[in-house]
């Protein structure tokens, strides 16, 4: 009972710093302490958005702490439900081994004007030997006052599932053009799925970006063991449009999307300006769908080697935006929007301007318009197209009848190059 509301204490923490956060949709309770920086969470798949990581393969955080000054960090692992409340489990029950453990593998800084910490946390390790049962987790890192300095949410899947994933245009001709609907079928070979309208739930997500996805899906017929569901609008996303994007391996020269760079303390690297691609045609622009890759060309270790720039936005726009704001997006920040990411008006130019602290590599990234309500309208300034290359995530959760939590149970990937009518 005593674990059980100190659990409950530390989710009511957790969840009350999200005073932070502007967007006010986002499912993320937390913010990212300004001197945390390039955040990185690796599982056995690539780093874009929410990871999703199979059952029993190793997990890896990396991330940076601007102040250098070799401060302390340490970790703590919550399990959850399907919606991200405080999943019933005991620790053990979820957990193999401790958390609550310090961090203490770092490195500081090597040759580099920004001076930084740079952290690594490999799970399993000599404490934490592994994760126990699938579903959702946080992992929240915090110092020695026990603040928390960011969190994450990933996914844990158990492959007991086969989830075929389909990407259609959509029927209604208003959306033929502009959205990307997510059909999908979820086979159950080796488990019977008990009342699957109750017990089956699913998470469907566009590039990994958890707080613009779909869980209110629930299967419109069953064949023996297999769910299909074959929605339309119900499971639809706007297209968007190829990320942009900016390289600053070699800090000291223009690369692309860099029109000039300045050296002051440290290096500002100011990005040509962009413009309104919503009122223009697809443009096909490869993208890694909002990801970064941390690099630096001179280096023999990015990790500790790689400087920090301050990158320069300008943004051409002369669309009303009705009380709206502008907004820097991307996995940068794992798709986090707040004031660092709010661009600001310049009325002598008349271009809408924002600065960011970036470790040196590539980085895709877009700008978004969050309206007074605060919701996202993603193709403001990018446009929405049924072209455009998107990565669809599918994930089943399964609670059978007098289960305690909610396992997922597998996973489906669709990619919108192979969309059909």
């Amino acid at each position: 009972m005593i674990f059980q509301l100190k659990q409950f204490l530390l989710f009511s923490l957790f969840f009350n710093s999200g005073a932070h956060i502007i967007n006010a949709q986002t499912t993320d309770p937390t913010y990212d302490a300004d001197h945390i920086r390039t955040i990185q969470f690796y599982g056995d798949s690539e780093f874009t958005g929410i990871p999703v990581i199979e059952l029993g393969k190793p997990i890896k955080i990396t991330f940076d702490d601007i102040n250098g000054d070799e401060a302390d960090y340490y970790y703590r692992i919550l399990h959850c439900n399907f919606d991200w409340t405080p999943s019933v489990l005991f620790k053990n029950e979820y957990l193999d081994g401790f958390d609550e453990i310090r961090i203490v593998n770092w490195e500081n800084s090597f040759n580099t004007l920004q001076l930084y910490s740079h952290y690594t946390l490999n799970i399993p390790n000599e404490d934490t030997r592994k994760l126990k049962v699938s579903g959702n987790y946080i992992i929240q890192i915090y110092n020695d006052d026990d603040e928390i300095v960011f969190s994450r949410k990933f996914i844990v899947y158990e492959n007991n599932a086969l989830v075929k994933v389909m990407i259609r245009r959509s029927r209604d001709l208003t959306f033929i053009d502009t959205k990307q609907s997510v059909q999908f079928e979820i086979n159950s070979p080796n488990e019977i799925l008990r009342n699957p309208k109750v017990t089956v739930k699913t998470l469907v997500m566009q590039n990994n970006n958890i707080d613009q996805g779909i869980t209110n899906l629930i299967p419109q017929f069953t064949i023996a063991n297999q769910l299909v569901y074959r929605y339309d609008q119900e499971s639809s996303f706007w297209g968007g449009n190829e990320f942009l994007f900016f390289d600053n391996k070699d800090i000291r020269a223009s690369n692309a999307g860099i029109a000039r760079i300045e050296l002051k303390d440290i290096y500002h690297n100011y990005l040509h300006f962009n413009i309104v691609r919503a009122n223009r045609q697809y443009t096909y622009n490869p993208d890694i769908n909002g990801n970064f890759v941390i690099r630096n060309i001179d280096a023999d270790d990015n990790d500790i080697q790689a400087d920090y720039a301050w990158v320069h936005f300008a943004l051409e726009c002369y669309e009303p935006l009705n009380g709206g704001d502008l907004h820097l997006y991307g996995n940068f920040n794992n798709f986090l929007l707040d004031d660092s990411t709010k661009l600001s008006y310049d009325k002598e130019s008349g271009l809408y301007f924002t600065q960011r602290l970036f470790k040196q590599g590539f980085y895709n990234y877009k700008y978004v318009l969050v309206r007074q309500d605060g919701t996202i309208d993603p193709g403001f300034i990018s446009g929405n197209f049924d072209e455009t290359e998107n990565k669809y995530t599918v994930i089943p959760y399964y609670r059978a009848p007098g289960a305690r939590y909610d396992r997922a149970i597998g996973k489906g990937i669709g990619n919108s190059v192979n969309i059909t009518n």
